[in-house]
């Protein structure tokens, strides 16, 4: 290294090069690296994991088959008690329409979360696990730790015994959801009593266990400090160093509108440094998603200069985020026409990260 680089320049390159960033330099880089220089550190990641200049995409639908929670998370605008009077459950001919329809327009993966429904037991899961599978061939990418935690404390069973038993009836993969920050402190303060650190740890690592692959995600800019954010990552990076299970990591910002906890929520800057960070420091996990659901498809497509690699999905349906008052929507075609006006290729996907179809150039 050039010895007239300054401390962060010097982080910067031995970041690039794939070196193993420490958590006080990742913390070091999120507070004090220049924005520009992050990005194009972070671009320089992406392309020794990532030499093409494809970014590529999944289509998929976002199904909440309840909003009904026993958690009062404090960030959380889209859950309700049992008794309220905007309370639903889905019923399964409205939720295999909800299928019919993604697969209609080319959908490969679905995407079913809910919240902590004290009144649905297990069997409520397999039956909708059996009846998707029994009508169409597509991946489900569904139950996010908390529920499975959830589903196991109402049966008595294991996280393990019931992710085998959701597996066996048609379960494909685990969403990373419910992570927020993952460091206990925050989650007392923003979600108390949901699973802790421990715990959703726990489950990803018996999904891994039993040959599910799982994303992981981070919602931050609340209560979390910059220190809390890099203690999330290494989280992630140790059990991707135990598991190798991870396909991708993808952040996103908490969105005040109508919530407990308030605030103002993080700025786009903030957004971009944590992702590019983010590059640097989870070094073992190969894919890093935009948000465009939280960000919008200007900030998305600078994104991808600051080590994305992924557009996400088209996320066909999506309420939890439009509950808080942001609703980004970004058709099939404005993705196209975002990944190539920034010079890049786009790419359909399937939940594996396997090309299903190339764009030109």
């Amino acid at each position: 290294m050039n010895k007239h680089m300054t401390g962060v320049e010097r982080l910067l390159a031995k970041a690039v090069a794939g070196e193993r960033l420490s958590l006080p330099e990742g913390v070091a880089l999120l507070e004090q690296a220049d924005l520009l220089a992050l990005g194009r550190a972070a671009h320089g990641a992406r392309l020794r994991l990532h030499p093409s200049t494809v970014v590529t995409y999944v289509v998929d639908r976002n199904i909440n088959y309840t909003n009904v929670c026993k958690v009062r998370c404090r960030f959380c605008a889209f859950c309700r008690p049992e008794n309220h009077p905007e309370a639903y459950v889905l019923d399964m001919a409205e939720l295999l329409d909800k299928v019919r329809e993604t697969v209609a327009a080319g959908g490969t993966e679905l995407l079913i979360q809910g919240g902590l429904h004290p009144g649905l037991g297990l069997d409520f899961y397999l039956d909708m696990l059996r009846m998707i599978k029994e009508r169409w061939d597509i991946h489900i990418h569904s139950f996010s730790p908390p529920e499975i935690a959830h589903m196991a404390d109402l049966t008595g069973w294991s996280d393990r015994v019931v992710l085998a038993a959701l597996q066996e009836a048609g379960l494909d993969s685990l969403p990373g959801g419910g992570a927020e920050i993952l460091v206990d402190r925050v989650r007392d303060l923003v979600s108390p009593g949901k699973t802790n650190v421990a715990r959703w740890l726990s489950v990803m690592r018996d999904a891994h266990a039993l040959g599910m692959r799982t994303t992981a995600t981070m919602m931050f800019g609340h209560l979390e400090t910059p220190a809390e954010r890099l203690e999330h990552m290494l989280r992630i990076r140790e059990l991707q160093d135990e598991t190798g299970g991870f396909t991708a990591f993808i952040p996103w910002t908490f969105q005040p509108g109508h919530t407990a906890l308030g605030g103002t929520g993080a700025t786009a800057v903030d957004y971009l440094r944590t992702l590019a960070v983010a590059r640097l420091f989870l070094d073992n996990v190969p894919n890093l998603q935009v948000s465009w659901v939280t960000q919008g498809a200007r900030v998305a497509q600078v994104a991808l200069f600051f080590g994305a690699n992924d557009f996400g999905s088209t996320m066909l349906e999506e309420n939890v985020v439009r509950s808080a008052g942001v609703t980004y929507r970004v058709s099939l075609g404005e993705i196209h026409r975002v990944i190539t006006a920034a010079g890049f290729t786009w790419a359909k996907r399937d939940t594996a990260y396997r090309i299903l179809e190339r764009g030109e150039g």
